[in-house]
């Protein structure tokens, strides 16, 4: 099992805070925002692999499309190389062309990690389950494209391709049983796979878990709440529960 975190970090490198036009607690603001604060610890289960980014998604976001005509949230300023914040104001000034490369070497060096993380598992097994790993603020932002409200507790994305329906029942079954609300791709939708399998390898598969901010953490003070171990504790056995049942659904 591969367990992709995109969004946990907040760091900024200090070299590069000129890019950013917002006073230090606009930004600050903005970190708390976007960041899956802790999701490096609520998704950690022993023998999976996990693909971390370690800067900010506000430096370069390695979920989204590489390039911007193929992605929505380009079109509010939250591309790849997000330019906007999400309320809609001047995120960071124009970038130098050495600027955007070095965001683009950053971008690419990911995603090869991710590529040969799931190549590995293809070569050990003969099967790798990516899961990516997420958190939503509970309530919408305003460049969310869900403004739904109330969120539920668990969000499950999935891919046509690349999700089988099984590993979502298993989920949705193991996770009410556990009294959450779960809903399918919303407020989050998709499962990411490198684009060298998608569509072709079968053999992958891959599911969006998000968990709602609230049940974990205070999301003023971005401190863990006292709930933080028995939602851990309860997404460490739907891992080992997806793990086991995506071997069966290989193996059979």
């Amino acid at each position: 099992m591969i367990l992709h975190i995109p969004h946990a970090s907040n760091y900024i490198p200090s070299r590069l805070r000129n890019q950013y036009v917002l006073r230090d607690a606009e930004l600050s603001l903005e970190l708390r925002r976007q960041t899956d604060a802790h999701t490096d610890e609520l998704f950690a289960l022993a023998g999976a692999v996990p693909v971390a980014c370690l800067w900010s998604a506000l430096v370069v976001d390695v979920e989204r499309a590489p390039h911007d005509t193929d992605d929505a949230a380009a079109g509010v300023g939250m591309g790849r190389i997000h330019t906007h914040t999400t309320d809609g104001w001047l995120l960071r000034r124009e970038l130098f062309a050495h600027e955007v490369a070095e965001l683009d070497h950053a971008y690419h060096r990911h995603h090869a990690s991710l590529f040969h993380a799931v190549q590995a598992e293809l070569e050990k097994d003969g099967r790798a389950l990516l899961v990516d790993c997420h958190s939503f603020p509970a309530e919408p932002l305003s460049s969310d494209p869900w403004q739904e409200s109330p969120r539920p507790d668990i969000c499950l994305g999935t891919d046509d391709f690349h999700t089988p329906p099984e590993l979502v029942e298993y989920a949705v079954d193991l996770l009410e049983g556990l009294g959450y609300a779960v809903a399918i791709n919303r407020p989050q939708a998709s499962a990411p796979i490198p684009q060298a399998h998608y569509g072709l390898e079968c053999r992958v598969s891959s599911l969006r878990i998000a968990v709602n901010r609230r049940l974990y953490m205070d999301e003023v003070t971005g401190l863990k709440t006292a709930d933080f171990p028995r939602v851990q504790a309860h997404l460490v056995e739907l891992l080992q529960l997806l793990n086991f049942h995506h071997r069966q659904l290989v193996e059979s």
